[in-house]
């Protein structure tokens, strides 16, 4: 792959065969970003399970303590008295059928999809079209609920969430490469400290094998786990 000639200059900075502190990584991210706007730091987790197995496939979300960064526009699907709550909350847009028909039209200026479980027939016709975008309204992540209220202020809030892939890796966004260096170790470590609550307990071998964390557009950096290790 091709690398711009900012993006090799950059990565000089980074020692390819250490372990940084996360500390230090921080730090370092800054310094090695290459977009000119204020770009996310995206978090990757190699775990150590087997995602072809239903009980050692990690997923969740958590509410980050410095947020990230940027508005999340929520659309409800609720009716009555919920649809109510959603739109005293602050929710982008709120309703049934109608949202229904806009999305299969291929309208998604949204970034967020909260639901009652009363609405789930409705949201579960749309799942070609919010499931490969990750948008579907997930029990687990706290997205299908009658909790409105709270779902909205959590996302609104900026919250991570995450789903291992195939080869047992998380990815989740940690902040913007602007946030104060003590805000953004805030944010990976709850994050990770998520994770390993969440660790299977089929989950035999080392849980958490590498960490890395990267700016939207530049090299990514490593991160010594045994800070982490339980």
């Amino acid at each position: 792959m091709a690398r711009s000639k900012k993006y090799r200059q950059v990565a000089k900075a980074i020692e390819a065969s250490r372990l940084y502190e996360l500390e230090e990584a921080v730090e370092l991210v800054k310094q090695v970003s290459c977009t000119t706007f204020d770009g996310s730091v995206d978090l990757a987790v190699n775990l150590g399970v087997d995602p072809r197995h239903a009980d050692q496939n990690v997923r969740g979300a958590v509410s980050l303590p410095h947020g990230l960064g940027r508005q999340v526009r929520v659309l409800v699907f609720a009716k009555g008295e919920k649809a109510a709550e959603a739109e005293q909350n602050e929710a982008d847009y709120v309703g049934g059928d109608d949202l229904a028909e806009k999305i299969n039209g291929g309208w998604l200026d949204f970034d967020r999809v909260v639901a009652t479980p009363d609405m789930m027939k409705l949201v579960g016709k749309l799942g070609r079209v919010l499931g490969p975008r990750g948008l579907m309204p997930n029990p687990k992540l706290g997205t299908v609920t009658f909790e409105v209220a709270k779902a909205i202020r959590e996302l609104k809030a900026g919250r991570a969430e995450f789903k291992c892939d195939k080869a047992g890796i998380i990815h989740a966004s940690a902040g913007r490469v602007g946030f104060p260096p003590a805000e953004l170790v805030a944010n990976i470590t709850a994050i990770i400290d998520e994770l390993l609550r969440l660790r299977p307990a089929a989950a035999k071998a080392t849980y958490l094998k590498r960490i890395a964390i990267a700016p939207t557009m530049g090299p990514g950096i490593a991160i010594n786990p045994l800070r982490f290790r339980r």
